[in-house]
């Protein structure tokens, strides 16, 4: 409660005299806020290009992201990791080990805001299969970030290739997802790459798979 008859006390109660002595704790959600174009900035330079101009292979991966209107989100912001072609990546992190990069300057994180009509282009390589637990395979796919205005945390979703039908039927995360939305994560092959909408709600059923992570 604020002492309204002490004009020197706080505003609000003290509950520590420094940060040193606040209890760790999860730090509660909040909205993007109409600042993510600043404070989400992208912090490299050329943060769309996960593989140099030049790389073998190289493709465009572009997204439009669509809110329950129908409208686009002209300031979603899209963050991918994936592996490199070879299905590896090239971190220490790896548990297969540390690895060169296929192609030679891949990374596996790239960062893009949308246009005005909601669209992201990501320049990269088709990333190769990954080994998962139980012996199992996951298809080549791309994990995919959404961050958005108003949003309270990020979305996570994948995308999937379709000419790796028989990959998909034993993917364990896709197989996860209820049949009848799986095809939400299969992008659509282009002249350039692949391209794939996400819808952020639809009460139409074509709202995009989200996972928990």
């Amino acid at each position: 409660m604020i002492d309204t008859q002490n004009p020197d006390a706080p505003r609000y109660p003290v509950f520590a005299k420094s940060q040193d002595e606040v209890p760790f704790g999860v730090t509660p959600s909040q909205t993007v806020g109409p600042y993510v174009h600043i404070g989400l900035f992208p912090t490299w330079e050329n943060s769309g290009e996960a593989v140099p101009e030049d790389a073998p292979g190289r493709i465009d991966v572009s997204f439009n992201v669509i809110d329950g209107a129908g409208q686009p989100i002209g300031d979603a912001m899209i963050e991918t990791w994936q592996a490199d072609a070879a299905g590896r990546f090239n971190s220490p992190t790896d548990p297969r080990g540390a690895a060169e990069a296929t192609p030679a300057g891949f990374r596996s994180l790239a960062r893009v805001f949308a246009d005005e009509s909601g669209t992201i282009v990501v320049h990269t390589v088709k990333p190769g299969a990954l080994p998962a637990e139980d012996g199992a395979v996951e298809a080549p796919h791309i994990n995919v970030g959404l961050f958005a205005r108003g949003m309270l945390e990020r979305l996570y979703t994948r995308l999937y290739f379709p000419e790796d039908t028989d990959a998909h039927a034993s993917d364990p995360v896709l197989s996860a997802v209820p049949e009848a939305d799986r095809p939400k994560l299969i992008a659509e092959k282009t002249d350039r790459g692949y391209h794939l909408t996400i819808h952020v709600q639809n009460t139409e059923g074509r709202e995009t798979p989200f996972f928990a992570l």
